[in-house]
């Protein structure tokens, strides 16, 4: 019999040559809620006028059984929306002389566009001075590996970073989508080169390059080291409404039909 390898299990594409450091999973029984050694269950943030109010109840977030994450936007009798966010406990560092990958490989449900108004889904790092320090968003710095809204067939990737968001706010892109399926989103956070200005950022899209960011982007050191140099935890989240996305309508879908599926979080180097 022929031996798996169980990168390809995991859908790990885009991972040949690089080291996997850590794999973080989803095997609990279906219904079971998400380790708390391993995340942080959020349920007191308001940011962005969004509407949900986001819970620790395994209706809004839990193990599909399947070796997956649920995280489920829903809504109410009367109108409220709930929705899961977690966030990792540990923190992670792109690592020097080296090229540090963070990459997902996740699916969002089936609804058509036109049941998807005010549904954001973001698979996203910020950086650890964060809540460890106190330093504020955007100085913190912040890399969204994936953001999708109200079911677009597009996907951004973007990072903020420095006072204001500047210069971080003109360096977004985005990635034409072709379906609602599994696939691979991930950075890779460049450190080979000796120079600041000449390392890199690069958000892909199955291993394909949509953005890419290098140091002298930032315009200073400090505001580069803020994205680039410093620990991140990661965090995965289904809003609902909000001021870039707009707010939900009557005929925006809640439950499995508007899901965010996650199979798994890697975090490699080379």
């Amino acid at each position: 019999m022929v031996a798996l390898n169980p990168l390809l299990l995991f859908g790990l594409a885009g991972f040949a040559g690089f080291n996997v450091d850590k794999l973080i999973t989803f095997d609990g029984e279906a219904g079971q809620a998400v380790s708390t050694d391993e995340w942080n269950v959020i349920t007191d943030v308001h940011y962005n006028n969004e509407v949900q109010e986001y819970t620790t109840s395994t209706d809004n977030m839990h193990h599909s059984g399947n070796g997956t994450l649920l995280v489920i936007p829903l809504r109410s009798d009367d109108g409220q929306w709930t929705s899961g966010r977690i966030e990792s406990t540990a923190t992670y560092e792109p690592a020097d002389k080296k090229v540090t990958r963070f990459q997902s490989f996740l699916r969002f449900g089936d609804s058509p566009k036109e049941k998807q108004q005010g549904i954001w889904p973001a698979f996203w790092t910020l950086g650890a001075s964060s809540r460890e320090q106190g330093i504020p968003w955007p100085e913190c710095g912040e890399l969204d590996i994936m953001e999708r809204k109200n079911g677009e067939s597009v996907g951004h990737g973007t990072p903020h970073c420095g006072p204001g968001d500047s210069p971080c706010s003109s360096l977004t892109k985005s990635v034409k989508l072709a379906d609602n399926g599994w696939h691979t989103w991930a950075i890779e956070v460049d450190r080979t080169d000796g120079d600041w200005k000449k390392q890199t950022i690069r958000w892909l899209l199955d291993g394909e390059e949509y953005n890419k960011v290098m140091g002298e982007d930032m315009e200073k050191k400090e505001i580069w080291e803020s994205v680039a140099h410093q620990p991140h935890y990661f965090i995965l989240n289904v809003a609902v409404g909000g001021n870039w996305p707009g707010p939900p309508n009557d005929k925006t879908a809640d439950g499995m039909d508007n899901v965010l599926e996650v199979k798994y979080i890697a975090v490699g180097s080379k």
